[in-house]
């Protein structure tokens, strides 16, 4: 079976005054129908950036250098225009962090959800009927439909969001940080409704820096440091046996109810991506770094089935 999503090589420069920022580099990943792909790391590590990437979404100064975005047969990065507009939406969409900035102030919301179909060629009554529908689907009274993003809770934005995202019915919905600020209650029926849109077959990549969640809603789990993937696989190899001395970091940095140990955060900074290390980017703050390290950037090897890592000290 072939994947839904393959990411090949994929780097993502932002063309700076202050030096040229490698935002992503050489990412590599695959996801089936009903996957759940987590992107976890530290703040700056390029989860969103290749989040955006999957949708060609990558703000000036910034641009996609090399690789490629497939998704159900179709290579993303290859379009432009009208073709690119064509498949945000229907083949890939995204669900923002903050739905209160995304979202129109003066536009009612469900004129805003109706503007996704009708932009894609659906009759205007047909798109406000089907609307209702929508929002029906992800949990909120059709009344809502005249209804403006101030008198909604972030709750309800985030459902209206996540309405606009499966509109057409895509096959790859990018989730950055969808319960960033939610309580946990809201948090947890919100993702709820993405996994019940997972089952239907459609593959989700779950941005974000909480490994419990994570470790509760993914399938496979890709780690990112510094613009790159170091660790990649089924999310029980990952969090069980973790190879990759970044991901055995994060994973020490999280409080457990099975510990009574103090969580052990990771020492020093991430790298400035203007002029990263030489070699493996994580040796300035790995407690195993070598000479090697310093001189040569490790490439993503199997270390199980389908599992990979990017270390060379992995094997030895």
């Amino acid at each position: 079976m072939e994947p839904l999503l393959k990411v090949e090589d994929l780097t993502v420069y932002y063309f700076t005054r202050k030096g040229v920022v490698r935002a992503v580099e050489d990412v590599n990943l695959e996801a089936y129908a009903g996957d759940a792909v987590a992107l976890v790391g530290e703040s700056g590590s390029g989860k969103s950036t290749l989040g955006y990437a999957l949708l060609k979404i990558i703000p000036p100064p910034g641009r996609i250098v090399k690789g490629r975005v497939v998704i159900d047969g179709v290579d993303v990065t290859s379009l432009e225009g009208e073709e690119l507009r064509r498949v945000r939406g229907s083949l890939v969409s995204i669900v923002f962090q903050d739905p209160f900035t995304t979202l129109d102030p003066v536009r009612r919301v469900g004129d805003q959800v109706a503007e996704v179909l009708t932009e894609h060629g659906v009759p205007k009554e047909e798109a406000r009927a089907r609307v209702k529908e929508l929002l029906t689907s992800v949990g909120l009274p059709p009344r809502l439909f005249n209804a403006y993003p101030h008198q909604l809770s972030g709750g309800q934005r985030q459902r209206v969001a996540i309405a606009m995202a499966v509109a057409l019915k895509p096959k790859v919905i990018v989730a950055d940080e969808p319960t960033t600020a939610l309580d946990v209650v809201v948090q947890r029926q919100i993702m709820d409704l993405l996994d019940r849109i997972r089952a239907s077959g459609a593959t989700i990549v779950l941005i974000t820096h909480d490994i419990a969640l994570a470790a509760e809603r993914a399938t496979k789990i890709a780690v990112m440091y510094a613009g790159r993937i170091v660790e990649y696989g089924p999310k029980d190899e990952v969090l069980n046996s973790p190879q990759h001395p970044y991901t055995k970091g994060l994973l020490a940095s999280v409080p457990t109810l099975e510990s009574s140990e103090w969580p052990k955060p990771i020492p020093g900074v991430p790298p400035d991506l203007r002029n990263p290390p030489p070699g493996c980017r994580f040796w300035p703050r790995c407690p195993y770094a070598t000479d090697e390290c310093r001189r040569y950037l490790p490439k993503l090897v199997r270390v199980g089935p389908n599992h990979y890592v990017a270390c060379l000290m992995v094997g030895r």
